[in-house]
């Protein structure tokens, strides 16, 4: 009897969590994963980190190599495998391996694509060179870690300010470098409301980070192939390193070359049980599309997180089940030195462009209690609709112990709480944690 042939595009997170669960269902199916960088099952989320010091050696960031998962799953993961193509008539992938040079042909019964994302660069001239860095896999981690052991940049200048940006930005801090960071838009954090922001970039600029916001990249100096300025539209900023932290966007060209239609910002759309219009291929991760369950629309999130989410309920259904994904809240979280900052739910900006009617409150309290030793700071917005009280949204921004309390208003929102039934909650209490009213209910009270 023929053995079943899975192939997955794709050996990080989504790509892996796959293939684990069709192993416990399909024991017998081959499962053959190919990813095109040089490690598995990696966290690119650590990556600021290991710039930073904080994690020592990058075999850290490995959860498991291609032999483990050989030893211990019976998992084939190939890689610096890269598909070129994909053949769904005759079931058929082109695979170029970049070891050898040798392109070769597999055949597949199910397919997963699993492909991740591709760091957005802008049109710019001249960036491929010596001391520009845009880190999407793990490989390009180790290389921005070994530019800098190597040179020993002190000016970096950091091109963006969302999440990418601010870690790496912190990185940079801690490492003692001079940093500056540029945005075109007038705030950081593009996902936050310009009042939390606003908190965000004070907090930044008190720690040393040089903001330039409101200005647009334009160029770079180099001198004898090395960096040596980033021209903005308004000044010429010294710089002997740059990092790209524009965002990402789905890598979804393979699949929409194979004829898959894409969805929302180029995702791969798919269903709940995140099956393609392809019978038998299957999309996850940072790659495809999911569902945002306060908007009630199509949504793309690329977190670490959903990607092993969504490639578990993937690899269950590859595997013979009917396991529903049910989307996601659109919670995030991210630091920046003594800075935390969260959020979940939908922005004010997000509410307006759907057309919905809400309320905020914003509040400003203690992490723990007052006369505790280093209560800290915590600023929470919440948004409720009108009417109703239904918690839509929250925005977090607060010193160590802040930004993890936004986890329970993201499972507020995954079963629709009122901003009643979120101050009724029994949350824990302790002077070392919580005031007796935690902050989160704090700012629901002032809905009632």
């Amino acid at each position: 009897m023929k053995r079943e042939r899975i192939v997955i595009i794709g050996g990080d997170a989504a790509g892996m969590s796959a293939a684990g669960q069709v192993r416990k269902r399909r024991p017998h199916a081959e499962i053959l994963v190919y990813e095109r960088s040089p490690h598995t099952s990696y966290s690119a989320c650590g990556i600021p980190y290991y710039v930073a010091g904080l994690v020592d050696n990058e075999q850290k960031l490995i959860v498991r190599t291609p032999k483990e998962f050989m030893q211990k799953q019976n998992i084939q993961a190939r890689i610096s495998h890269e598909v070129l193509s994909v053949d769904f008539h005759n079931r058929a992938i082109s695979v170029l391996n970049h070891q050898t040079g040798e392109i070769f042909t597999d055949t597949y019964d199910q397919l997963l694509f699993a492909t991740g994302t591709q760091p957005i660069l802008p049109p710019i001239p001249d960036l491929e060179g010596k001391g520009v860095f845009a880190l999407s896999v793990l490989e390009d981690g180790l290389n921005l870690q070994r530019y800098i052991e190597e040179k020993g940049p002190r000016n970096v200048v950091v091109v963006g300010g969302g999440y990418i940006g601010l870690e790496m930005a912190e990185a940079f801090c801690i490492r003692q470098m001079n940093v500056c960071l540029i945005d075109r838009s007038y705030q950081v954090m593009n996902t936050f409301d310009m009042d939390m922001a606003d908190l965000i970039a004070e907090a930044i600029r008190y720690v040393g980070t040089t903001l330039y916001l409101g200005e647009t990249m334009k160029g770079v100096e180099r001198e004898k192939g090395n960096i040596k300025a980033v021209i903005t539209d308004q000044r010429t900023i010294p710089a002997d390193l740059v990092v790209l932290g524009l965002g990402v966007r789905p890598n979804s060209k393979l699949a929409k070359e194979a004829g898959l239609p894409l969805g929302y910002k180029d995702s791969i759309r798919v269903d709940e049980f995140l099956q393609t219009e392809e019978e038998g291929v299957w999309a996850a991760g940072d790659c495809s599309q999911t569902w945002h369950r306060v908007a009630n629309r199509p949504f793309w999130v690329p977190l670490g997180s959903v990607a092993n989410k969504t490639g578990r309920v993937a690899g269950m259904n590859m595997g013979g089940e009917r396991e529903r994904f049910p989307g996601v809240v659109g919670t995030a979280v991210s630091k920046h030195c003594d800075l935390e900052v969260a959020r979940t739910g939908l922005s004010e900006k997000e509410l307006e462009d759907l057309g919905m009617r809400y309320e905020t409150v914003t509040i400003r309290s203690h992490v723990r209690a007052g006369y505790y030793p280093e209560p800290g700071t915590i600023n929470v917005k919440m948004i409720a609709e009108v009417p109703g009280g239904r918690i839509l949204g929250a925005q977090i921004v607060g010193t160590h112990g802040s930004a993890k309390r936004i986890d329970v208003v993201a499972a507020a929102l995954s079963v629709g709480m009122t901003a009643r039934e979120l101050v009724n909650l029994d949350l824990g209490y302790a002077p070392p944690f919580s005031l007796p009213w935690d902050p989160i209910q704090i700012a629901a009270r002032q809905f009632l």
